[in-house]
């Protein structure tokens, strides 16, 4: 099984969009908001 699949639907949606169909004047917002959606929750395991 490929480690993609283990990930929720939703997540390999977002991948999916990323990888094929978004402009890339969106790449570095989307990039932004992963990177503070990851740091956020980061906060809250540790």
């Amino acid at each position: 099984m490929n480690r993609f699949d283990q990930y929720p639907k939703s997540i390999k949606k977002a991948i999916r969009y990323i990888k094929q169909d978004a402009p890339k004047e969106q790449l570095e917002e989307i990039k932004k908001l992963i990177e503070y959606a990851i740091c956020l929750r980061n906060q809250k395991v540790n």
